[in-house]
């Protein structure tokens, strides 16, 4: 049985890449992020296959964000692919729209509080308010959860401080900006070894270039396994 704690990302160019990198990793892995990057190329095709075909769990990371009517019309077509997870942004309306388009569907809405590629300089020249970033994250994943959203995305950083929230109970916190000891940051900035993830509250890491980046994808994927279950 496969520990679906780790969802690798499928940060690769197109759904050929993506599902050779799926062959290499086989049976050790059994849940898959594919994202905006890989939607024009083929991105919900390989989503679909990879469900139906070798049944492995899929989060569609598309992040979502329009007014509810939108929203609400793109959650209902994209339910229709049996998916696990998808994400929106966490900004309440878009929360609410989401969770009655994927009405009747097991697919688990989960809002984004803030991008752990972003700092507070980042958010100073997005002109977002005051405030410390772990904050800000604790807050919007708050008003996410009071709007309906299944889970959140947020930094292993803020995953604690998430879980202790009264309205966390029951949901779920998914951590991406996961990085193995010893690797290369990327475009990250609010990172954490994946057991750290895992000890402060994250119910699932999704880890990527430290994956398909490796020499090794499989020896990659096993050693952060093996660390989450040591």
């Amino acid at each position: 049985m496969t520990d679906d704690r780790l969802i690798v990302a499928l940060d690769v160019p197109d759904a050929l890449a993506g599902l050779k990198l799926t062959e290499q990793l086989g049976d050790a892995v059994g849940f898959y992020k594919i994202g905006l990057g890989m939607l024009t190329g083929g991105g919900l095709a390989l989503a679909n296959e990879l469900k139906t075909e070798q049944g492995k769990r899929i989060f569609l990371d598309m992040k979502l964000f329009d007014i509810g009517a939108t929203i609400e019309a793109a959650v209902r077509g994209l339910a229709q692919f049996d998916l696990d997870f998808l994400t929106v942004h966490g900004d309440p309306h878009v929360v609410r729209a989401a969770k009655e388009g994927a009405s009747g569907k097991p697919m688990k809405i989960l809002a984004v509080t803030i991008l752990t590629s972003l700092d507070r300089a980042d958010l100073d020249a997005g002109m977002i308010k005051q405030g410390d970033v772990p904050d800000l994250v604790a807050e919007r994943a708050g008003r996410a959860f009071d709007a309906g959203a299944d889970g959140v995305i947020a930094s292993p950083q803020e995953a604690a401080m998430i879980r202790a929230l009264p309205e966390a109970a029951g949901r779920l916190i998914v951590t991406p900006g996961v990085r193995p000891a010893g690797s290369a940051l990327g475009d990250q900035k609010r990172v954490a070894t994946p057991a750290q993830a895992i000890a402060d509250g994250a119910d699932h890491i999704v880890v990527g270039r430290p994956i398909w980046a490796a020499q090794d994808p499989l020896t990659a994927a096993e050693a952060i396994l093996a660390e989450l279950r040591g």
